[in-house]
């Protein structure tokens, strides 16, 4: 038997023409926004299921489980979806950093504009 996203959950979402839904990853702790990743269907299930951060890479066409290699692991504490069902925000206790890179964030790297004191 294969298990399925739930109906009603799957209903709610709007995908991407590629049936992607952008996922904003945010260390629970601190609100720090840490990455942004995409999820299918699958990819939520998986993730709802195993309280593990999974999603889809656009790159290599294949899920992947966030700190499966690099150790780097992103416990879910919490997955919402947002009002119009297009963005979803997953909150998680990040171990190790959430970037590539080696960073703490994907947005560690390039300030465009700061808050004038």
């Amino acid at each position: 038997m294969t298990l399925s996203l739930d109906p009603a959950i799957s209903a709610r979402l709007t995908r991407n023409p590629d049936g992607l839904v952008p996922a904003i990853v945010q260390e629970a702790t601190t609100g720090q926004v840490l990455m942004l990743a995409w999820m299918d269907d699958e990819a939520l299930r998986r993730t709802l299921s195993t309280r593990r951060g999974t999603y889809w890479s656009r790159s290599r066409q294949q899920y992947w489980v966030k700190g499966e290699t690099s150790g780097n692991v992103q416990a879910v504490r919490e997955v919402r979806l947002d009002c119009d069902g297009d963005t979803l925000l997953v909150s998680v206790d990040q171990t190790g950093p959430a970037c590539h890179l080696g960073t703490t964030s994907c947005f560690d790297a390039d300030l465009l504009l700061a808050e004038q004191v």
